[in-house]
């Protein structure tokens, strides 16, 4: 490796945080990794602009993984990436957002490591922060929150969602769901039981930083009904919190769609 920004011969997987979607955010690092690669195993939400991105004589394989339907299981994955590494290849695993924000990478990462196989870690732009960014909404903004909590809204099949919902239910903080739309409706009553503000503004983004985005914004109360009455689909976020209110001043790459009780509530009349 002759280039500035890998600088360590001895590696053998690079595991690579590709970004939320648009494949302008992506790193230089994850860029020059992905042309010099000599196999790259890929997740479902890597785009075609960033698989384009990868040196042409790479061998691409598929994981796929998205919830309840993995097409290549995690231990399955995590020794191929060994396999690979000890035919002296060099392998970059190639993974949607950051690796290590609910990505897995770091259960790939201790494999390695158990198995004596030299890597490193290249971050990514994870989905909370694009997604956010895109949709105009801040994650921490003065006056309005003290922090932000990452949780995911998914659970392993068989498992009911248990979240330690009072601490989660803090005004003075913004909640990010990922995989949440699953178990949206759970989510909302626990945490207006656990006494978040029913009104609470909450979000919806679906492809976040991608021309296909979409964004709807109303409350914790109705989030559900609005997911259902747009079809959201996965890959979305869900952000809750008095920062959503920001998205009507400062989105700029596409603005939401506010979903009103009226409209539901009206929509509901006139089917019956």
């Amino acid at each position: 490796m002759t280039n500035s920004l890998l600088n360590n011969d001895n590696v053998s997987v690079f595991i690579i945080g590709a970004g939320p979607g648009d494949p302008g955010l992506l790193t230089l690092k994850a860029a020059e990794c992905l042309k010099i690669a000599d196999v790259v195993v890929y997740d479902r939400l890597v785009s075609d602009e960033i698989l384009a991105m990868v040196n042409p004589n790479a061998e691409k394989i598929f994981a796929g993984k998205a919830a309840r339907d993995h097409f290549m299981p995690q231990d399955e994955i995590n020794q191929t990436l060994v396999d690979l590494a000890r035919l002296d290849k060099t392998v970059v695993r190639l993974k949607g957002g950051d690796p290590f924000i609910f990505g897995r990478g770091s259960e790939e990462a201790m494999f390695l490591a158990e198995h004596d196989i030299d890597f490193e870690i290249v971050p990514g732009i994870t989905a909370s922060a694009g997604c956010g960014a895109y949709a105009g909404i801040p994650l921490t903004h003065r006056g309005y929150v003290t922090g932000v909590r990452f949780v995911t809204g998914h659970c392993q099949a068989g498992q009911h969602l248990d979240l330690n919902w009072k601490s989660l239910a803090d005004p003075k903080t913004t909640l990010v769901i990922y995989m949440g739309l699953i178990n949206i409706q759970k989510i909302s009553d626990e945490l207006i039981k656990a006494g978040l503000p029913a009104d609470t503004p909450a979000a919806g983004i679906e492809r976040g930083t991608t021309p296909d985005q979409r964004t709807i914004t109303t409350t914790l109360e109705n989030l559900p009904q609005c997911i259902e009455r747009a079809e959201l689909k996965a890959p979305s976020l869900l952000i809750i919190g008095k920062v959503v209110e920001l998205s009507k001043t400062i989105a700029w790459h596409t603005h939401a769609h506010e979903c009103m009780l009226d409209d539901i509530e009206d929509n509901a009349s006139n089917n019956g």
